[in-house]
């Protein structure tokens, strides 16, 4: 079983309608079990898997999300394109809600996230100065422009740990920093799907606008699954474009050979039960 491009959605997005030859399997990884199960289909001709990240339900908070798991149950049924949809609040006023971003930066604010496969006797030191897939973030934005929606190309995702929303002061350092957008997900995703050699690219759905905007003196929950479930159907089309578009050969980005020049380890030093745990990882590297 080989399926090439696999798809995480976000909160509101627990399911794609229109698949077809349905298959839910549950897969074991050496990180643990998956969000959930993943679901195999068929979407126009094309085989895909998709994965609920918080759990059909939205059952976990982000922290609790096993992303080791995720990525490496997504990467052992062959899958080297992952879509992430993201729920993201605005820093920015010309970011409206229901407005998608496709960022192109990074900043990771998390404090408890599991981030790299890597440890156990095994190092590795990936490159991540350009952390999202550029192939695959431009056809993203061309998918949402084709659906016409409102798209916004580049930008910076600040990732904070959660789960509660930011303070004003908190959200008002973020926009003076600069930063675009600000999510609970995208860090560790982008960490390990980079050390996992997987193209990743993020469409981030605007919800609100954090706490700093006049017209919103407190985000609250409802406030966002509002805006985001007008949001779902709209992001739901553009994955289905974007699924069309996806080349056959992966060419033109660093994404599939990321540990080629990153493994530190001496591989004569490196544990025998480390190399068989990482083996769908390293094992072409370490012969």
């Amino acid at each position: 079983m080989s399926v090439k491009i696999g798809v995480i959605g976000g909160s509101g997005f627990y399911q794609m309608e229109g698949l077809t030859d349905v298959e839910e399997i549950e897969v074991d990884t050496p990180f643990g079990k998956p969000s959930d199960s993943l679901v195999l289909g068929t979407i126009e001709g094309t085989r895909i898997v998709f994965l609920p990240r918080h759990g059909v339900g939205h059952r976990l908070l982000p922290s609790e999300i096993n992303v080791r798991a995720n990525i490496y149950a997504l990467k052992s049924l062959g899958v080297e394109w992952i879509i992430s949809v993201s729920a993201v609040g605005s820093l920015k006023a010309e970011i409206e809600p229901r407005h998608f971003v496709v960022p192109d930066q990074l900043y990771d604010h998390t404090k408890n996230r599991m981030s790299t496969f890597f440890g156990e006797g095994l190092s590795a030191h990936v490159s991540l100065a350009h952390p999202f897939c550029p192939i695959l973030s431009q056809l993203l934005h061309d998918g949402a422009s084709n659906v016409d929606a409102t798209v916004h190309k580049g930008g910076t995702y600040i990732c904070m740990e959660g789960p509660a929303f930011s303070t004003e002061a908190e959200s008002n350092v973020y926009r003076h920093l600069g930063f675009d957008v600000i999510g609970m997900t995208a860090a560790p995703e982008a960490k390990l799907t980079r050390e996992a050699e997987i193209c990743h690219g993020v469409l981030a759905c605007s919800t609100d606008y954090d706490c700093w905007h006049p017209d919103h003196d407190a985000v609250t929950a409802e406030l966002i699954f509002e805006n985001l479930s007008a949001n779902v159907e709209t992001a739901k089309r553009i994955v289905r474009d974007v699924i069309t578009k996806i080349p056959e050969k992966r060419t033109g980005c660093p994404c599939p050979q990321a540990l080629e020049k990153s493994i530190a380890t001496d591989p004569t030093r490196t544990p025998t039960s480390t190399k068989q745990k990482l083996d769908l990882l390293v094992g072409k590297y370490l012969k």
